[in-house]
């Protein structure tokens, strides 16, 4: 796979339903899934997830997978997201399914980030 490239691409901001939908790939250029929604943190504004909808078999059996936003990569010659994780560590994250939305708490979130080892904020 070519080097990522994350250069601006004309704006520094997306508006949430254009992030809806857009395609999630490892570093191995494999799709993963795409993403479902974001989750905004009500007091900062700051992105907190993107809940990736990875699995199941043509859009039947997918689950939900919150990942941190500082994990996703924009890569504009793929029109996506790269992350660092394969697929097996990502069957392997914190999911649930679409009928069984977990409460997003600060400890639902912590489990989250120390999962992706990445530094939980407040």
């Amino acid at each position: 796979m070519e080097s990522i490239n994350t250069e601006n691409t004309g704006m520094s901001v997306i508006a949430a339903d254009k992030v809806q939908g857009t395609k999630v790939y490892n570093a191995n250029g494999e799709k993963l899934g795409s993403i479902e929604t974001v989750m905004i943190e009500k007091i900062s504004g700051q992105v907190r997830y993107a809940v990736l909808e990875f699995g199941g078999f043509l859009g039947m059996g997918t689950e939900q997978y919150p990942l941190p936003w500082d994990v996703l990569k924009y890569d504009t010659n793929i029109g996506g997201y790269v992350v660092p994780l394969t697929k097996e560590q990502l069957e392997n994250a914190p999911h649930y399914s679409k009928n069984s939305v977990p409460e997003y708490t600060d400890e639902y979130g912590r489990k989250v980030y120390d999962y992706y080892q990445t530094p939980w904020y407040l």
